[in-house]
């Protein structure tokens, strides 16, 4: 009894049996990396805090940087287009649907419209 398993594509073939062993091989390299690692390796110690070319860590908060200032230029470019639509946003979910829904109309009476 012969076993196909293979499937032809047209473009190459697929094979569990293939992508089986594969993994199998890749799982026992993986292992076999994980086993050559360090041993001492100790949570919540100095060892798991970031390398700063030996300088202290900051405080998080000093290092923190706000969205403000990475948008900064963004803002900027668009600030007049934000100080006429930020009035307007309110963040209740039903005025969206409601704008949603209204330029909706809008667009599709302007399509109905259209010659």
């Amino acid at each position: 009894m012969a076993l196909e398993t293979a499937l032809e594509t047209g473009y190459g073939f697929w094979d569990p049996l293939v992508w089986i062993l594969a993994v199998a091989i890749a799982a026992a390299v993986a292992y076999l990396i994980w086993r050559a690692g360090e041993e001492g390796y100790k949570r919540g110690t100095a060892q798991t805090e970031a390398f700063l070319s030996g300088n202290v860590q900051p405080e998080k908060g000093a290092i923190h940087v706000r969205a403000g200032n990475l948008y900064w230029g963004f803002l900027e470019a668009l600030a007049q287009y934000y100080r006429r639509t930020v009035p307007v946003h309110t963040g209740v979910l039903n005025d969206y649907v409601l704008w949603f829904l209204g330029i909706t109309a809008l667009i599709i009476v302007i399509i109905g419209l259209m010659p």
